[in-house]
């Protein structure tokens, strides 16, 4: 049984959550760090998502993880990671739990 859209972006929402930033002690997706997560109707996946900064040194190591860990998901075709630095990331873009956390409330 194939998985529907909504099913493997929600799949792909909590491996994201799971893929931290090893220099902040958040979660990418809470970090703001990505933009949109689109799937089609072929499960390839595009997800557009940025850097805490354009020079970031762990910046191949962070897209690796991405890439091969959705991909690990039941179900996912390609998976094709687009890196944008616009608009540029700040701290607004963070959840409310991480502001939190890294005590920015």
């Amino acid at each position: 049984m194939e998985k529907d859209i909504l099913q493997l972006e929600a799949e792909i929402l909590i491996v994201l959550k799971d893929i931290y930033d090893p220099e902040i002690p958040v979660n990418l997706y809470d970090l703001g760090l990505i933009y949109e997560v689109e799937v089609d109707d072929y499960n390839n996946v595009d997800i557009t998502m940025t850097l805490t900064a354009p020079n970031c040194p762990i910046a191949d190591g962070i897209l690796t993880e991405v890439k091969q860990k959705v991909s690990a998901i039941h179900g996912t075709e390609r998976v094709n990671i687009n890196l944008v630095f616009d608009p540029p990331w700040d701290k607004s873009m963070m959840s409310e739990e991480a502001k939190l956390e890294l005590g920015f409330l």
